[in-house]
């Protein structure tokens, strides 16, 4: 099955919350709230996706960039029935190229996919700190 992979500033938020759900990754965003969905692709550095043929989109990557030094992955979601193809892979090096090879590509792994990150050559780091974001209500 042929994937093309294409920058898409304009994805919109039916479609990326539709992959999001079809990935998993949907546990972990705030796709009830479509407002926010919505600024979360507007303010995106990039937006690397991934079709398939008929052109329905099979996976996806978010990132923020200064293309200069860093550049954080935020979300990499690939549809479950299209996973160990080879997508996410590509996504990752698709996104960490478009972004400038000499930025530091950073992303939080989802619990359930710690052990695919080494598999394509990124390699743990233990000096990560988070503050969590408020809940929607606040």
């Amino acid at each position: 099955m042929e994937i093309t992979y294409a920058l898409e500033p304009d994805l919109s938020a039916e479609a990326f919350v539709d992959v999001l759900h079809r990935s998993a990754l949907a546990r972990r965003r705030p796709v009830t709230d479509m407002p926010r969905i919505e600024t979360m692709l507007r303010q995106a550095d990039l937006i690397v996706t991934a079709r398939e043929a008929e052109g329905r989109l099979v996976g996806v990557s978010r990132a923020i960039s200064d293309f200069s030094y860093c550049t954080y992955l935020s979300d990499l979601a690939v549809d479950a029935t299209f996973q160990r193809r080879g997508i996410g892979r590509t996504l990752v090096n698709q996104t960490h190229a478009t972004a400038g090879r000499h930025t530091a590509l950073i992303l939080l792994s989802a619990p359930d996919a710690t052990s695919y990150y080494p598999r394509i050559g990124m390699r743990r780091h233990e000096l990560c700190w988070v503050l969590d974001c408020a809940a929607a209500s606040d």
